[in-house]
Formats: C-alpha cells, structure tokens, sequence
C-alpha cells in the first residue's frame, strides 16, 4: 500500500466527537474535534442528542481531511471508537431517533436493573455476560426508552425499531442509513451491553426476552478488524472502507500494544478505565472488576480483559469549571491545586453516578468530606485530583487480586495525563511506575489500528508494538506509611457515600 495513505479514526466520545489521521507509523497528521451538548433533564439522568453527534461527526472529518490537504483517496481505512455504553434507538425507516442517546453515565434505570435482578441479585447474569446488572450498561437503557416513549415497544415489535452504541449508529449512517446502512457493532461493545455471551460471542436471546428487547432490534456482531462497509452518505470519505470498531477503553488497549496477557493500561478522561489482558482466557472477577472481550482481529481468537471502570474523574475537573465556576479551564486545576502541599484533610469522592468498580453502589452519591476551616480552594482542587488517583488504586487493588498478578508498572493515555502533579500522585499513591506514550491519543491510534490491519495497511500487532514509544515516566516517592495513611482515609471517606438514594427518588 503506498506509503502516501494514511487511516482516519473517529472518536466519538462522551463530550465530543473527533476525527484523527494518522501516518504509519502512528503518528497524528490532523485532528478535528467538536463538542456536543450535554444534556441533564433530571437529577442522574444524562443524555446527548443523536442528530448533533452525528452532524458533528461529519464536521470533525470535514475539518480533518482539510487540515491535513488530504482527500478520500488518500484515506485506506476508517476506524471508529465511541462511547461504549451509552445507547440509542432510532427508526429504521426514516433514521429519526425516537429519544436522546442515554449516556453510560445515567442512572434513571436503577429500578429495572432491581427488578431483573429480583431474588437472585445483580449478578444474575454475570456467569453469561461477565457484568453485574448496573445502570451503566446498554441493555437497560433500552428496555428505558421501550417502557416510557410513547409507541415505541408497539414500533420495536413490529420491527421498525434499530437499537445500537454509538458506533453502531455511526456506521448505520455512513453506510446509508435508511437506504441500506450496515448495521453492526463490534464484540467489544456489544460485551457493554448486558446482552452478549462471553462464550459464544453472540447475544444471549434468554436475556434479550427477559428485558422484553426484540431480538430485530440488535445489531450483528462483528469482530473488531474487517471490513463492515463502505462510507455511502455522499460526504467527503465517500467509498473508504470502514475497517475497525473498538469500544473507546478496548481502543486504548489496543493503541498502547497490551497483547500479552497481564499487560494493563489506565486511561484518564471523562471517567477512568483500567483494563487488563487475559487473553483467550475469560476471568471471572471476584473483586468487583468486569469480565470483557479485549478485541477480537478478524477470524482470530477473543481476546478478553479484566476491566476496573469509574465513573467520574475528568468529568469532575468539568464540573468544578461548568457547575462551581472555580475554574475557567481545566488545565487550571493543577495551578490551583499546586498552590498547597497536601489536600488539608480533604477527600472528595465523586460518586455522582453512584459508585462504578469495585463497589457497584447506585446508590452512592458524591461527598467532599473532612472539611475543616483551614481547607482553602486549593486543597479542593487537590483533592478533587487525588479523587482520581485514589479510585485508580483501589481497582488496582481488585486487578491484582483476580490476576494474582502484581503490576509494575501501569501504562497511561487520555487527558489528564498531561497534568503531572496528578500523574506523580498517582505513582505515588500505586508504588508502581507510571508509562506514557509518545501518542497519548491512543483511543483513536487503537481504532485505525484495527481498521489499517483489516486492509492491510499495518500487517498486525507487531507493527503496533514498533510504534509504542514512550515520552514519560513518573517513579514512586512516597513512604508506604504516608501511602497506607492517605488510602486508609480515602475508604473512609468513601463509606460516606454509600445509601444515600432513598427508594422514593426516582
């Protein structure tokens, strides 16, 4: 393949939606990214609007391509990664959604995960599906719109529903949409859903009729490297094969070359998600980890990981900037924090969608706890980085005890990871190493990955390992009494947060 080509990612994320080429040897030509609205109708309920990410998706590629001087046919494969389990449903018929995407961040199907959960609890299917009943997953979010819009259960058994993660409406619009648009999702998303069997790698029917969610309604599943389709919505990519899907943590993985089994990356943006590789072996955790499929190139073997998810870390530097107006820029929250040598006896736990691993608590909301008059605004700030780097050690805590497996060193990418008072507190507080790549953007470097392998653009993994450089590293410099100390005080603080949704809030 000429040397002239390169492969588009998209990255459609929780906040915004991205377009990134890159060269082969995975370093970025251009970028596009815009931001879409986040929308809160109720108090945990969280939402985007379909139709704005999708316009913005053609945008950012639009913005790509002409930074770069480059067209369609300079373009040998798109990639795409997303926002695993947010979900929407739209009309098969006239591709008008019949409600906002519900983010995984949302909370309002707590009571149908209880209700499926009846007697057995919220590991009903974790034997299956390799998750607990949660709100964060798809599945539930679904059977949400079938039981509160209007006319859509009637719609979805008559088969003029389609439901998807974001990938799958995506590529259900780049390849026609109404007018034959593939639709597909990959192993990795689909293993986001609470409806797919790790085994099998296909959705689970029994479950499927348990949630009362038509079975016409879901997607093929795919692997996450061959080619679904060709972009057909007569924009700027038109005819480029569309090669690669990865769920947005899977991608990371992928991008930062974890192929061996106990390899582990940790990535820092809206939320944060550590997941490691247990190859073809699936791992059922008893640390309240996540079981999922890693990726799976072409006809190969599933590959599965162990998965530590949180739920808030970036989004609570976004919050203190949107909701408190403490800051006016994210990168302001180092400056402010450095202003002050410790968090002053504050702990900021930011359960603000309950409690994700390795609690699993949705009944957990957010607390700022050990307020005395000497905390100022910089211990807050302080404190709400630590937040980040407590929560990342407590799921490496549940890794290393289902892998029975010490890391030594965790590999990182994402955002926060330019902020070095936050990634030395992090080595700190792990007493392991802490890795950063030269290519921090290792969601959309693990997409076009997997897409530029599928055409033969990279020739496999080991080309994905060749590229892997790393840019920094940060070595632990904390005693172990001042680390055990300071995560002594985190679980209490995290106790705080526990029970706190009584049953009459909706």
């Amino acid at each position: 393949m000429a040397d002239t080509q390169y492969v588009m990612a998209i990255d459609q994320g929780t906040t915004s939606s991205r377009a990134i080429i890159f060269d082969h040897a995975g370093t970025i030509v251009a970028t596009g990214q815009k931001e879409h609205e986040q929308i809160f109708p109720k108090a945990g309920w969280v939402e985007h609007d379909p139709q704005e990410v999708w316009t913005n998706v053609r945008e950012v590629v639009a913005q790509a391509l002409a930074r770069a001087s480059l067209t369609a046919k300079d373009i040998a494969a798109i990639g795409i990664t997303n926002q695993r389990e947010t979900a929407v449903v739209w009309d098969k018929n006239t591709g008008e959604p019949v409600y906002n995407a519900i983010v995984w961040q949302d909370t309002r199907t707590q009571k149908i995960c209880d209700r499926l959960a009846g007697d057995v609890g919220a590991d009903r299917y974790k034997d299956v599906v390799g998750l607990p009943l949660a709100t964060y997953f798809a599945g539930p979010k679904v059977v949400w719109v079938l039981e509160n819009v209007e006319g859509a259960r009637e719609r979805a058994e008559a088969g003029d529903l389609l439901m998807g993660t974001m990938d799958t409406w995506v590529v259900w619009n780049m390849t026609g949409g109404p007018q034959g648009g593939v639709h597909v999702t990959d192993v990795t998303n689909a293993s986001r859903t609470l409806l797919m069997d790790l085994k099998t790698l296909q959705w689970d029917a029994s479950i499927a009729a348990d949630m009362g969610i038509p079975t016409s309604m879901l997607p093929e599943i795919k692997s996450s490297s061959e080619v679904y389709g060709v972009d057909r919505e007569g924009g700027l990519v038109a005819g480029v094969p569309i090669a690669g899907i990865l769920g947005d943590q899977q991608a990371a993985t992928f991008g930062q070359a974890c192929f061996e089994v106990g390899m582990a990356k940790n990535t820092y943006g809206t939320g944060n998600f550590m997941l490691m590789n247990t190859g073809t072996e699936i791992v059922p955790s008893k640390n309240g980890l996540l079981t999922t499929v890693c990726y799976k190139i072409g006809d190969q073997a599933a590959v599965y990981a162990l998965e530590g998810s949180i739920a808030v870390t970036g989004s609570l530097v976004q919050w203190l900037r949107d909701n408190l107006k403490v800051i006016s820029s994210a990168p302001e929250i180092e400056s402010l924090a450095a202003t002050v040598d410790d968090n002053g006896g504050a702990y900021f736990v930011p359960a603000f969608s309950g409690l994700f691993a390795p609690y699993w608590r949705g009944d957990a909301r957010g607390a700022l706890v050990g307020l005395t008059r000497y905390v100022n605004i910089g211990h807050i700030a302080r404190a709400a980085l630590e937040a980040t780097a407590f929560q990342t050690a407590e799921v490496l805590e549940a890794m290393n005890a289902d892998s029975g497996v010490d890391l030594t060193e965790l590999k990182v990418d994402g955002g926060m990871t330019a902020n070095d008072t936050l990634m030395q507190f992090q080595a700190d507080i792990l007493g392991v190493d802490v890795v950063k790549p030269v290519v921090a953007e290792t969601t959309a470097l693990g997409a076009a990955y997997a897409a530029g392998i599928a055409v033969g653009y990279w020739s496999g993994e080991q080309d994905v390992i060749d590229n892997w450089a790393e840019d920094k590293r940060w070595t632990p410099e904390m005693e172990q009494s001042e680390r055990d100390r300071l995560l002594r005080n985190w679980k209490k603080a995290v106790t705080k947060t526990l029970d706190w949704v009584d049953d009459d809030v909706e």
